[in-house]
């Protein structure tokens, strides 16, 4: 028997119990490593390579070294961070994680301006003000008492970050695009990273029911601190290779050949390399195959500049610098010049 915080609980354990609670607050899972058949709802990692088949099983196709990462995360209690590119499949990857552990995300989008309130949470004045007023009109109401209640939990509206530490069973935390944010912002995570709870002027201190696996996110538009890069484990991540993006669209477009699946992988391969304003990521891909799927085509050509070029530039400078007269015929030539390579490499 071990204990450990992993992202989910078995139902039952040999002990008969699904939880056992630590003194210190958290809800620490038991987990049965040696009866995986007696997991029903939800999901444990029972090794990497268990991790690697169920992320797969999800879509998402991660290096070994990232699939170590999130294992040891998970087993460590660790925030993982990821550091990379726009669209190269970071936000993802912890949808991932949670879909392969059968548990919810919870996801603090962060941007400029993000406060406390919009993190963890805010007492309900509406509803405060209701509760006065229907109090006051009472006979012998003990106002102390009021004052009391007022500021509990349950008049309190929590944010993503007091929701995670609230489920019973681990969720996962995506603290996404972390760049985004200032230090001082960062300052107020630290607690909740290293001792897993939170502290509320007026309503206290809430401990966590359960650890969440914590993922935060960076496009490096701001370098993170380095409290928050002491406690977690780092992970680089970039556009995948083209044999990797072959992989992927593979997963999500079965019933097309592997010359299609190639060719995706080298066009995506060709715009990243052409010194785009915004290259397209991995989820641009897999919309370009599905549409290409929907237009009956097979492969991308030269003449199908114009009615591609939506789903390919996203910005006017893009846009402008395909419609150049040998632009776009220009990246179709060094796709096929990828694909060929590719295919080449794969009969070797």
């Amino acid at each position: 028997m071990k204990f450990c915080a992993s992202l989910v609980a078995l139902k039952e354990t040999r002990s008969g119990s699904d939880l056992t609670e630590i003194s210190f607050g958290i809800t620490f899972l038991t987990l049965a490593r040696k009866n995986p058949s007696r997991a029903q709802e939800l999901i444990v990692f029972l090794s990497v390579e268990d991790l690697s088949e169920r992320l797969r099983d999800t879509g998402y196709i991660a290096d070994p070294i990232a699939t170590s990462t999130v294992y040891l995360a998970a087993e460590l209690h660790k925030p993982v961070l990821l550091e990379g590119p726009a669209g190269s499949g970071k936000t993802q990857l912890a949808y991932a994680v949670a879909e392969a552990a059968g548990t919810s995300v919870e996801r603090l989008q962060c941007y400029e301006g993000v406060n406390e309130e919009k993190a963890i949470g805010k007492f309900d004045e509406a509803l405060q003000r209701l509760s006065v007023e229907l109090k006051s009109k009472s006979d012998g109401i003990d106002w102390e008492c009021l004052r009391t209640e007022l500021h509990g939990q349950q008049f309190f509206s929590a944010g993503p970050l007091l929701r995670a530490l609230q489920y019973e069973n681990p969720c996962v935390l995506l603290i996404d695009e972390l760049d985004k944010v200032d230090h001082a912002f960062e300052a107020l995570l630290l607690e909740l990273l290293s001792v897993w709870q939170i502290s509320i002027p007026k309503l206290g201190t809430i401990r966590a029911k359960s650890i969440p696996f914590v993922v935060l996110t960076s496009n490096e538009e701001r370098r993170i601190g380095d409290p928050l890069r002491r406690r977690s484990f780092y992970l680089r991540v970039e556009h995948p290779t083209a044999e990797r993006e072959a992989e992927i669209v593979a997963l999500r477009t079965p019933d097309s050949s592997h010359e299609f699946h190639a060719g995706m992988a080298g066009l995506a391969k060709a715009l990243r390399g052409w010194s785009l304003e915004k290259p397209p990521s991995v989820s641009e891909i897999l919309d370009l195959a599905q549409a290409l799927k929907v237009l009956g085509a097979d492969r991308v050509t030269a003449e199908m500049r114009d009615v591609l070029l939506p789903l390919l530039a996203k910005t006017e400078a893009d846009r402008r610098k395909l419609l150049l007269r040998d632009g776009f015929a220009s990246i179709v030539y060094d796709a096929n010049q990828h694909t060929s390579e590719a295919l080449r490499e794969g009969t070797a």
